[in-house]
């Protein structure tokens, strides 16, 4: 399913216009992307947690040469399932 196809089943779902619910959505991805900025997260209970985790540098190797190389720790958007979803999924 890309964005079009989710935003014409979220319409159809809340009977909405699918320009309104184009408009929720990106307000929806512009909430998430600016809190998890302040390092914040969002919690939908039953649905899942969106959070920031911190990655430690570590050293790697390159496939080809088998080399080691530094790769540098940093910042990542982590997606954490919760028990309503994760129930869904294994049905």
């Amino acid at each position: 399913m890309n964005k079009a196809d989710l935003v014409t089943a979220m319409a159809e779902k809340a009977e909405l216009s699918k320009k309104d619910t184009e408009k929720v959505l990106k307000a929806f991805e512009e909430v998430v992307m600016e809190e998890l900025r302040n390092g914040g997260k969002i919690q939908l209970v039953g649905f899942g947690t969106f959070e920031v985790t911190d990655r430690k540098p570590r050293v790697g190797r390159n496939p080809k040469t088998n080399e080691p190389i530094d790769i540098p720790g940093g910042k990542a958007p982590k997606f954490k399932a919760g028990k309503a979803l994760k129930d869904i999924v294994n049905v």
